[in-house]
């Protein structure tokens, strides 16, 4: 998911000259954006957060964004919540398209955003001071709840990761929610800009409710999860005699089992839908359970008779 600031109502720290602010207003006045991620808890009040990425408008040197538009009128300072696997994987195709990319998580993951090319913050707010166009990661709910107007605000879902998407992204769905975009053009083409990251990579693009993607997700995405989380704690073993088919389930808890339990936990906790994916899990279980038991009773019953007749 993504979020940024419209350019209407934000304060220019310096004065413009009167003949430019009609024309150029509207173009670079401010990006900042809130940059804390529920999921992974940085035991920030989001209030506080709020007016911290605010106030960083009033430091804002209007002539230094002014430049950078100029130079590089469809690049996009991105700014990831949360850099690990995933984060770094998207990284990867930011910086290769030219984007400026800032990254925060609560690992000290430093080293890797440099090698990336990507400025890491250990604090959020030094971060937010950075003014990035876009920040991902966060629900479309607390979006929708903290910023005000003036934010766009576009969910994404790459429905892809590194295992996946390690060798290109060509035919994998991207899904996107244009949940709150401004009408006037420089917003309409923001949104686009960072939408094409992923068209110029051959994603087949999806444009779906985040309502729809939470019930198709947890029919996939968290069942997925679940049973490879499964199949790893029942401890399949690898042998010389290995069908496809169980080739298939070892290949499901070894790109499950990379993930942290984190990320499942976020799958379980931030998706309505997954209590009733368990729930009819477990119902499909017992139902299996009856059928054979009752397979194994009819079996008995007619071996039964057939003793007594003789």
């Amino acid at each position: 998911m993504l979020s940024f600031p419209s350019s209407k109502s934000c304060p220019i720290a310096k004065p413009v000259p009167q003949h430019l602010r009609s024309s150029l207003l509207d173009s670079f006045c401010g990006s900042k954006s809130l940059s804390f991620n529920p999921q992974t808890g940085f035991n920030l009040r989001p209030k506080s957060l709020q007016i911290k990425a605010m106030e960083a408008s009033l430091d804002y040197h209007f002539g230094t964004q002014l430049q950078t538009h100029i130079k590089t009128p469809t690049s996009l300072k991105i700014a990831i919540i949360g850099f690990g696997n995933v984060g770094q994987f998207l990284a990867k195709t930011f910086v290769s398209q030219g984007h400026t990319v800032l990254a925060h998580s609560r690992s000290d993951n430093s080293d890797t955003a440099a090698k990336l090319g990507v400025s890491f913050f250990s604090d959020p707010h030094d971060l937010c001071e950075e003014h990035p166009e876009v920040v991902k990661e966060f629900p479309r709910s607390l979006f929708l709840e903290i910023l005000p107007e003036e934010f766009d605000i576009l969910c994404t879902h790459p429905m892809f990761g590194p295992e996946r998407g390690k060798k290109g992204w060509a035919g994998l769905p991207f899904m996107y929610d244009k949940v709150r975009i401004g009408n006037d053009d420089i917003r309409i083409s923001r949104c686009g800009r960072f939408l094409d990251v992923f068209a110029r990579e051959g994603c087949r693009m999806v444009e779906m409710s985040c309502a729809d993607h939470d019930k198709y997700a947890a029919e996939s995405q968290f069942i997925t999860h679940a049973m490879g989380r499964i199949l790893e704690r029942f401890g399949l073993e690898s042998s010389s005699i290995n069908t496809k088919g169980y080739e298939t389930l070892l290949k499901l808890v070894e790109n499950t089992a990379k993930d942290s339990f984190d990320l499942y936990y976020g799958l379980f906790m931030y998706n309505s839908n997954a209590m009733e994916q368990l729930e009819k899990l477990k119902l499909a279980f017992q139902s299996l359970k009856r059928e054979l038991s009752g397979n194994l009773q009819s079996l008995y019953s007619r071996q039964l008779f057939e003793d007594e007749g003789e």
